[in-house]
């Protein structure tokens, strides 16, 4: 991870453009590319006997790192007859204590989907009423990184759990649907975000990536858990 401050301005700012509060440069860690970040990602949260929420069809990379780092992947299907929404039915079912994290591509890769803002929003409601038994797992694994506080704030508020959202594709929507970004939500729940300049600007040769943290209510933020993760 990179925190060269000037690259860090220069993306907060950009990202901040579509999004309802600012980006500070403390919220983005630099990788490169985007498959770093999805390395990274899914090593830290990973333990035996986890799991982690994968949509099917899907990007393979993500299965192959789960099974890597000893992470059950756990398939929610996207519904083809529905422009390859998410079965929010199936993936209800799929959840459990043990899940640690949701994964979004969107745009879909590799169906091309794009998610509208009516569904993303029913998705975003689908997590904030979840069991708040499926942040306790989350809360286990930071507590192997000191973080007791947290397993605390749990009991005290329902957050939901986890979102990862990859949109190395985010704004190539050529459809009537425009794209939009998870971290909109991330008032509700905590969202990491993965995005990537080779897939937006069409320089597949260079290899710079960037993981957002969208969390305005600064749950991870007020117990370090990213800055202490990435050291």
């Amino acid at each position: 991870m990179v925190r060269e401050l000037g690259r860090l301005r220069s993306i907060a700012e950009y990202l901040s453009h579509d999004h309802p509060y600012d980006t500070s440069p403390e919220d983005v860690f630099v990788t490169v590319g985007a498959r770093q970040a999805i390395d990274f990602l899914i090593t830290v949260l990973a333990r035996r006997g986890a799991n982690k929420l994968l949509p099917r069809p899907g990007y393979p990379l993500y299965e192959a790192w789960a099974v890597f780092s000893h992470l059950e992947a756990r398939h929610f299907d996207l519904l083809p007859e529905k422009a390859w929404e998410v079965d929010l039915n199936g993936l209800e079912a799929l959840a459990d204590d043990k899940t640690v994290a949701m994964l979004l591509i969107n745009p879909g890769n590799p169906c091309g989907n794009v998610y509208t803002h009516e569904h993303s929003n029913i998705y975003r409601r689908w997590l904030n009423i979840t069991s708040s038994c499926l942040v306790m797992h989350l809360s286990s694994v930071l507590f192997d990184f000191g973080f007791s506080e947290f397993i605390r704030l749990q009991r005290a508020k329902k957050l939901g759990i986890l979102i990862i959202s990859d949109e190395a594709y985010g704004y190539l929507a050529f459809g009537s649907t425009p794209f939009v970004p998870m971290a909109r939500f991330g008032s509700i729940v905590p969202v990491l975000t993965i995005g990537s300049i080779s897939k937006r600007w069409m320089v597949p040769g260079w290899r710079h990536g960037w993981t957002l943290m969208s969390d305005p209510n600064g749950v991870l933020q007020k117990h370090e858990v990213i800055l202490s993760i990435v050291h």
